[in-house]
């Protein structure tokens, strides 16, 4: 997109990479428009199938750049109205996660599917420390996966919870060695690519959308979700294992 957001794809997966390594990654206004943009373009490309978010330099994504900020520079929610983190991508997204994801980019990671962090990456409410409010979804979308009093324990302290911690807490979704995080998810991102697509996202997005439904309206929207994928993919796939493909361990 420009020299802040850089892409780059590989068959069906597509990486996004946040490249403003000199200030951890920050976001100014520039690079949240072209992140943005750079999502849009992954939901379009019928071609891409699982996209990797990361950092470059070692660090995941330290916020809104508060630099700009102090200069004046006003901020939109990035999960207000249009944000770029108003609602689920419609397609997979995995965060992999090196160094910091302080405020903004603990929204940020938040937001995607999967969190694949780094043994001494950290994720932190930091913005805490200088009154800067949450409006990236992480009150939104923090408790609803770790639950309030956690939750709360982060937005009210602004604690660094180190890698460790946040699997034990659902916070991490796997825990690599240090230098490895953008290699395991984009190994990642390809398993999950060559999957029947159609299931998985309708999977997918029961799964997002049931948040506030009763059960009785949650499970009649599963069975509409899932009727395409019945229809296209299920016989043919149920076809495969009854002739042995992916059974015992075999590949599928």
């Amino acid at each position: 997109m420009n020299e802040k957001i850089l892409i780059e794809k590989n068959a069906a997966v597509t990486t996004i990479i946040i490249n403003r390594p000199a200030v951890r990654n920050a976001l100014d206004r520039e690079a949240t428009a072209a992140l943005g943009a750079a999502l849009r373009a992954f939901e379009d490309d019928e071609e891409a199938k699982v996209a990797v978010l990361c950092g470059a330099g070692g660090a995941f994504c330290a916020g809104a750049d508060l630099k700009e900020l102090a200069g004046g520079v006003e901020y939109d929610a990035w999960a207000g109205a249009d944000g770029p983190l108003s609602r689920p991508a419609r397609k997979p997204v995995i965060a992999a996660v090196a160094g910091h994801a302080c405020a903004g980019g603990l929204g940020l990671a938040l937001w995607c599917d999967i969190r694949i962090a780094e043994e001494s990456a950290s994720f932190a409410v930091l913005s805490r420390r200088w009154g800067v409010p949450m409006s990236d979804g992480t009150t939104v979308r923090l408790p609803r996966l770790i639950g309030a009093s956690l939750a709360l324990d982060m937005l009210l302290t602004a604690r660094m919870v180190s890698a460790p911690e946040a699997l034990h807490m659902g916070l991490a979704t796997r825990v690599v060695p240090d230098g490895t995080a953008r290699s395991a998810a984009e190994s990642l991102a390809a398993t999950v690519a060559a999957f029947p697509q159609i299931a998985m996202n309708s999977d997918r997005e029961s799964l997002y959308r049931q948040e506030g439904e009763t059960m009785r309206d949650a499970l009649t929207m599963e069975a509409e979700l899932a009727e395409r994928a019945k229809r296209v993919e299920a016989k043919a796939g149920a076809t495969r294992f009854a002739a042995g493909v992916g059974r015992h361990g075999a590949v599928a």
